[in-house]
């Protein structure tokens, strides 16, 4: 079962300004890799990491360095009118699998609320450019997008929440919860149950939120429920985030597993790793 991690962050400038991440200067494409053969991970997606501005030369670095293992999310800046009309040719770019923003802080969180960054959907569907999103708060904005645009892939990080943005633990991190399962009436819209563990007080195997896990699984599926880890964050190892969910969710059959492990979101996100 090839075991696709939906979420790591490399960096060259450091340590990151999001305290719950690694507090080193650099975490680099080798070290990941070693980490992954070591713990039995196949291959991994790159999401930008925001604290350094070399970011996103090291992703394509590393994307060019181990093909088939490592991949990409870019982002094109918002605020940025030479940003329109540069989507379609994103494409072009080896594993590059689509955009990633998180629209938490203002005043980004604002622009998607108030339209002004309407154009990023349109021309995303256009291309067929799928687009992940962290937005806590904004579910029902959203649900308008996904309805609005039924072509365009949306992707929700982090279980919905606000990964290492918060200090918030177990049941609160997960207040949201109402509002990211009534998305799942979208099909365009998929859920990272990336960082679980980050969330939680207890110990492995963290069953609070095996509890989450299963109430995202059941309402989105096997196919828009993608494992990962956002590895530099974790209190745990890379091969714990793993058996979390093969070994201690004995409701996750042989089947979902294949999907919800790495082969569901290769194919939401376009990742063809045998080309």
């Amino acid at each position: 079962m090839p075991i696709v991690d939906a979420q790591i962050h490399l960096w060259s400038q450091g340590p990151p300004d999001n305290k719950s991440h690694r507090q080193v200067a650099a975490f680099t494409a080798e070290e990941a890799i070693a980490l992954m053969d070591e713990a039995g991970v196949d291959a991994a997606v790159i999401h930008l990491a925001p604290w350094d501005p070399d970011c996103h030369r090291v992703a394509v670095e590393a994307v060019e360095k181990y093909p088939g293992r490592l991949a990409m999310l870019g982002e094109l800046p918002l605020d940025d009118p030479g940003s329109k009309g540069r989507l379609a040719g994103l494409r072009e770019q080896p594993d590059f699998l689509g955009l990633r923003y998180i629209l938490i802080a203002e005043p980004q969180r604002q622009w998607l609320r108030n339209g002004d960054i309407d154009w990023l959907w349109a021309e995303a569907e256009a291309a067929g450019i799928p687009i992940t999103l962290m937005a806590t708060d904004s579910m029902n904005v959203i649900a308008r997008i996904a309805k609005r645009h039924p072509g365009l892939r949306l992707t929700i990080d982090h279980l919905g929440g606000r990964g290492g943005l918060t200090p918030l633990k177990d049941h609160e991190a997960m207040a949201h919860m109402t509002e990211l399962l009534a998305l799942a009436e979208h099909p365009n819209v998929a859920v990272k149950a990336t960082g679980a563990p980050s969330y939680s007080t207890e110990t492995y195997p963290f069953p609070i939120m095996q509890d989450y896990v299963r109430q995202i699984f059941e309402a989105f599926g096997p196919e828009r429920t993608f494992w990962g880890t956002d590895i530099s964050k974790m209190p745990c190892s890379w091969r714990e985030c793993i058996t979390m969910f093969t070994e201690e969710m004995p409701w996750l059959g042989a089947d979902d597993q294949r999907l919800v492990m790495g082969d569901a979101v290769c194919a939401w996100w376009g990742w063809d790793r045998t080309s």
